[in-house]
């Protein structure tokens, strides 16, 4: 099997230099940009299983080429570094397709274990088969919701949280437990995180009005089907 292929993109080259190096000895396949336009030349030429990228790059910002590349794959997933501290800056991030953050300066550790994480496709999965969600079947290892027919694609996160919810169906499910599992701790930024993913999984169940996802403030959610 080949190693994994990710894409880097960092315009500080000291710091894109040590990633890049420290992630290649841990097995990986680095393909690196210095902006955002030679960014997107590699993602269209070599098609990574995951995309590392800084926010804030000459020529094209993060944020553009992320939505540049949710228009192409819902499902590859994307890690923002950022220098930024403001929360409505992370939660734009989320709102704009990236899975998970990190917070310059960082720790190479951290950083693996996310992309660990984030390309294990198994995690969480008790089964590969299709799930009944009230009207929809739900395939977790294909991250799709079908519905008479018609296939949705889910993004790895909304994958993961649907999951979650589903094997606790109809029953509470503590908001912490999720955000530990998931997202590595119950900080506010994760839990913010959090929230904009049940929003996309409310729109996407919407077309059955008896499936709910209830948020029962200071505790958690609760998947009704």
């Amino acid at each position: 099997m080949s190693n994994p292929k990710i894409l880097l993109a960092e315009d500080e080259l000291a710091l894109g230099t040590i990633v890049k190096e420290s992630l290649e000895t841990r097995g990986f396949e680095v393909l690196y940009a210095k902006d955002g336009e030679e960014a997107k030349s590699i993602y269209l030429n070599f098609k990574p299983q995951l995309l590392v990228l800084d926010v804030m790059m000459p020529k094209k910002d993060g944020l553009t080429l992320v939505q540049e590349v949710r228009q192409l794959d819902d499902r590859v997933p994307i890690i923002f570094l950022t220098a930024k501290s403001r929360t409505e800056d992370v939660v734009e991030g989320f709102g704009y397709g990236a899975n998970d953050y990190l917070k310059k300066p960082f720790s190479m550790e951290e950083l693996i274990v996310r992309i660990q994480a984030l390309l294990d496709r198994k995690t969480g999965s008790d089964a590969s088969e299709d799930a009944q969600i009230g009207k929809y079947l739900f395939n977790f290892s294909k991250q799709t919701l079908s519905l008479e027919g018609t296939e949705i694609m889910l993004t790895h996160r909304e994958s993961q949280l649907l999951n979650e919810l589903y094997k606790h169906r109809n029953e509470l499910t503590d908001r912490a437990l999720i955000l530990n599992t998931l997202w590595g701790n119950d900080d506010f930024f994760n839990a913010r995180s959090m929230d904009v993913f049940i929003t996309k999984l409310r729109k996407k169940l919407a077309a059955d009005e008896s499936i709910q996802i209830v948020n029962v403030r200071g505790y958690g959610y609760k998947l009704i089907c």
